[in-house]
């Protein structure tokens, strides 16, 4: 069975690493502090302690030498005892050396062994030559040179043992720098390895919710052509792939739309211009008189035939440019008979409504290259829609100008009007197809088609068209064409 290595999975794996190598350096330390701590209680345990006895040791010969002196020139029975206690605390310390060293330096304890061994060897040896407590005044308790010899041997071994005090503290110290430098360098790798997951987990989270994002922007903006990239095989993969499903459900839906539109205009338009004209025969008279109520509901009739043959117009005229059937044949065009020649078409709606059209072309604003019929189309659109909404008595501007962004050049088309506007939240779709804005669709005839055919032409043109909310309120509809554009 695959494992799906999905967010949850991808966290807790980022979390177990940084957790194991946090808590492996909260072990090592701890391990090292424990070293540190055995190293310290061995030196107070041991060496400060045969530290501690050797001087004692030494001031108990040195001890021992003045009392025998004494004794042999005073004779007093007091400072052979003084010389007995002094012995006694020599052999105290020197047994005390031997245990707390066991287990310790081998070559040290060799000394503190051999010293041992004379001083075994020297009470033997006294006690051969007194057997008895009878009167040896006049012989040495020890004799002076085999104390000298003691006290030689007892230092040479404190020292070693100073030095071995030093080198263990140095170990010391090295181990706590060690312990330090790799504790460091372990918080710093849990650092930088839990950093690295959460910067590589919200890379991976936010790669595909941009892909994500494009494809939602494309879906509503404008037509979908291609499937948005996969990257994981985590939820997000599966999000992308419900994506690209419902996108590819919807493109073929649309296109089938598109096909049964396309189909139903075609089959209509034929029957539709036979009884346009069968109306007209009857109107003009040709198959006998009619009154005038015939006459005023056979005009009623040819007005709504003349609405539905521009409606299937539309439909296939959208049809042909979906599938890049139309072509666009380019021409030198003056601005100021291009706008006066939409304004003069549309003059008679505006002056019904009382509204006045007006036109304001900037300084330097060169001639054009586009498709004279198509573009016109554009701008009969765009001033049809704002007289429509426009109040009685408003005015529509329409405004040419050029604008220069470095090499580029643009010529810039504007439709201002003063009717309700467009909510913000609805603009990226008044150029869909069939959308109408949520104001108008119950007061204003019409199936939504003219600004995505707007949309079409300006596109085909190398241009862009695009909505804004007037500053005094209103709509402003805008299109730009390239100065330079060519087919």
């Amino acid at each position: 069975m695959k494992i799906k290595f999905g967010i949850i999975l991808k966290l807790l794996s980022w979390y177990v690493v940084a957790a194991v190598i946090f808590y492996g350096t909260i072990f090592s330390l701890f391990v090292h502090i424990r070293q540190l701590v055995k190293i310290s209680e061995d030196i107070a345990n041991r060496n400060y302690r045969i530290s501690s006895a050797s001087k004692k040791m030494l001031d108990n010969l040195l001890w021992m030498a003045e009392n025998q002196k004494k004794y042999d020139l005073l004779k007093k029975e007091e400072y052979k005892e003084y010389f007995a206690s002094s012995q006694k605390e020599y052999e105290a310390n020197l047994y005390d050396i031997l245990w707390f060293g066991g287990g310790g330096d081998s070559e040290n304890m060799k000394a503190w062994e051999e010293l041992r061994r004379q001083y075994q060897e020297e009470l033997a040896s006294r006690q051969k030559s007194f057997p008895g407590e009878g009167d040896h005044t006049e012989t040495q308790l020890l004799r002076e040179d085999v104390i000298d010899n003691w006290v030689d041997q007892i230092s040479k071994a404190r020292a070693a043992n100073e030095l071995q005090i030093l080198s263990r503290m140095k170990g010391l110290s090295e181990r706590g720098r060690s312990a330090v430098r790799w504790g460091l360098i372990g918080i710093g790798a849990s650092l930088v390895v839990g950093l690295l997951g959460v910067i590589a987990i919200s890379y991976s989270m936010s790669r595909p919710l941009r892909e994500l994002r494009r494809g939602i922007k494309s879906l509503s903006s404008t037509r979908l052509t291609e499937p948005i990239r996969i990257y994981s095989r985590d939820e997000f993969g599966e999000l992308a792939g419900a994506f690209n499903d419902m996108a590819a459900r919807l493109t073929e839906e649309e296109r089938m739309r598109s096909d049964f539109i396309s189909m139903l205009s075609h089959e209509i338009r034929t029957p539709l211009t036979s009884i346009r004209e069968s109306v007209n025969l009857i109107v003009e008279e040709v198959m006998g008189h009619i009154n005038e109520k015939q006459r005023r509901f056979l005009e009623i009739a040819s007005r709504e035939i003349e609405r539905i043959t521009t409606l299937l117009n539309h439909l296939m005229q959208i049809s042909r440019l979906e599938a890049g059937a139309v072509e666009i044949h380019p021409q030198p065009i003056d601005p100021h008979e291009f706008v006066e020649g939409a304004i003069s078409r549309v003059f008679p709606a505006a002056e019904a409504k009382d509204i006045k059209v007006r036109m304001e072309i900037g300084a330097g604003v060169p001639e054009f290259s586009a498709d004279p019929a198509n573009l016109q189309q554009v701008l009969l659109n765009l001033l049809g829609n704002a007289i429509k909404f426009a109040p009685s008595g408003s005015e529509v501007l329409v405004t040419v100008e050029r604008v220069d962004s470095g090499k580029n050049s643009e010529l810039v088309f504007s439709v201002s009007d003063d009717g309700p506007g467009i909510p913000a939240e609805e603009q990226s779709l008044v150029f869909h197809k069939y959308y109408r804005a949520s104001g108008v669709r119950d007061q204003v005839d019409g199936v939504g088609l003219g600004l995505s055919i707007s949309k079409f032409i300006v596109e085909a043109h190398g241009g862009a068209i695009a909505v804004r909310c007037g500053s005094g309120g209103g709509s402003v509809f805008s299109f730009t064409l390239p100065v330079s554009w060519k087919d």
